[in-house]
């Protein structure tokens, strides 16, 4: 607590002078006279309560008066408060699932560690507009920009094999979701581009899809998701599903070729713990923009102590009143 007007404080020196002039006058007996029906209950030689009492009218008047003074020097408190205001970004996954993302080189497979390491990624990010869109043969919309991360999170989940014709269109999925993006108004616009192939099948090439994301001002990064050399895939055969080591092909030069058209960067995950350090780093990169503005709220505490002084005075008015019906 601090006072706005601490120099009226001084006028505590009223009620210190009144309190110093009622206890002169007690002393030296120069009072005014108490008229009373009878002597006797005086002349016991003893204090009565009533001769007690009579002194707290004074006492209540002159705690009445410092809280007063209280008052008008005006009473404040103040705590710090901070605004914040965020200027998120705009972000699609374009996500492979071709059948190649079942290949077992990470756990349980390409697929679904892909989707649970951007799902975590996704948690992280309240601030931004994401959106999904998957490719295999063909590409599609799995969500468009939004920031209900449920929904994303659960459409992400979703996400599985086999829903589109097979294939690795690398430059439909990405043009896919530069569409979706393009129109934005953010700061900021991002699409994180996810294959473990080479480009075989799709209308658009990836340099030509590259050039329209410049052209819009779109940042992509790409990540080739593979180990290196040979990787187990599951393979149909007569006698069912059984696994086999196929090479892992991964177009790399493409994928630096489009991230650096645009301005990102390309990278390689060769099993879980790299995705994750990969997402957690263009997590770092790609920070929502934060403004913090602090100021503090101030609080006016003289209505408690105004209240008190008149309580004090109400009750001062009551004893009088009392002390002379007693009298």
């Amino acid at each position: 607590m601090f006072f706005e007007y601490p120099k009226l404080l001084w006028l505590m020196i009223v009620p210190a002078l009144l309190a110093a002039l009622y206890v002169f006058r007690e002393i030296t007996g120069r009072r005014t006279n108490l008229q009373v029906a009878s002597a006797r209950q005086w002349q016991s030689g003893g204090k009565t309560a009533l001769e007690v009492l009579r002194h707290l009218p004074a006492l209540l008047r002159i705690a009445a008066l410092c809280l007063i003074v209280v008052c008008i020097a005006r009473p404040r408190s103040s705590s710090q408060t901070e605004k914040i205001d965020t200027e998120g970004i705009d972000i699609i996954l374009a996500m492979d699932v071709s059948t190649s993302m079942l290949a077992r080189d990470f756990t349980p497979d390409r697929i679904n560690a892909a989707k649970d390491i951007a799902m975590e990624f996704i948690a992280q990010r309240p601030s931004d507009r994401m959106g999904i869109v998957v490719f295999a043969g063909e590409s599609y919309t799995q969500c468009p920009l939004t920031t209900d991360r449920s929904t994303l999170i659960n459409l992400m989940k979703e996400l599985q094999t086999g829903l589109i014709e097979d294939g690795t269109a690398i430059g439909n999925g990405l043009a896919t979701a530069v569409a979706r993006i393009m129109d934005s108004d953010a700061k900021s616009r991002v699409v994180i581009l996810l294959t473990d192939g080479v480009n075989n099948s799709g209308e658009i090439a990836p340099d030509t899809a590259a050039e329209i994301a410049y052209t819009y001002g779109v940042r992509v990064y790409t990540i080739g998701v593979g180990a290196n050399g040979m990787a187990p895939y599951p393979v149909m055969t007569p006698w069912g599903v059984q696994m086999q080591n196929l090479p892992v092909e991964i177009d790399e030069d493409l994928l630096k070729r489009v991230a650096q058209t645009t301005g990102g960067r390309y990278f390689r995950a060769t099993d879980n713990t790299k995705l994750a350090e990969i997402y957690a780093e263009i997590n770092q990169m790609e920070k929502a923009r934060t403004t913090i503005d602090s100021f503090p709220v101030y609080k006016e505490l003289f209505l408690k102590y105004a209240l008190i002084a008149i309580a004090l005075l109400l009750l001062e008015l009551v004893l009088r009143f009392l002390m002379k019906r007693l009298t």
